[in-house]
């Protein structure tokens, strides 16, 4: 693997395990392996990290989820394995939650570099749902259950109300 790789991929494990503010650059470098000269050649900043991270695990969430609702033929059946999706990323990840979301809580709110990035995750989720569902306040309504799903799973550790959101939704969904 390349420099450039190891360092994302040493970066993207510790800021969704340990948090953006916990994780330093001079871990980053001796956990990946690379020289500080080498970081510095592909990464300005630990906030250009931090937008390189957030790209790729928008571009691989978005991935697992299309992968894990492709078999499903209806809308009706791809939402609700939608929030299957969710229970199979608490159990991989260990509950620990969106990364967009943990990491909004830790940036300066005048951050618009990461902050932006952070919105079009969240735009392109909701519009994930307006794309399945033609009511657009009934796919707001379950954009927003999924979102809550998200950060009360972590909470509490459970999936107790994913699975309570897909029966909300199988009343709502015809």
């Amino acid at each position: 693997m390349q420099p450039k790789e190891r360092i994302l991929e040493k970066a993207s494990f510790l800021f969704h395990t340990q948090g953006y503010n916990s994780t330093g650059i001079n871990q980053i470098i001796e956990e990946a392996k690379v020289a500080k000269a080498s970081f510095y050649q592909h990464f300005k900043s630990k906030e250009d990290l931090c937008v390189a991270f957030l790209e790729w695990r928008h571009e691989y969430w978005f991935t697992k989820l299309e992968q894990f609702t492709s078999d499903q033929k209806d809308s009706k059946s791809k939402v609700l394995t939608s929030f299957d999706f969710l229970v199979a990323m608490n159990q991989k990840e260990n509950f620990r939650g969106c990364s967009f979301l943990n990491l909004l809580s830790e940036i300066p709110s005048d951050n618009k570099k990461v902050l932006s990035i952070i919105q079009s995750h969240k735009s392109d989720l909701r519009n994930y749902f307006k794309a399945e569902i033609e009511n657009e306040l009934l796919a707001d309504h379950i954009y927003l259950l999924f979102e809550s799903c998200i950060i009360e799973s972590q909470l509490f550790k459970s999936n107790h109300l994913i699975e309570q959101s897909k029966k909300i939704i199988e009343t709502l969904i015809l």
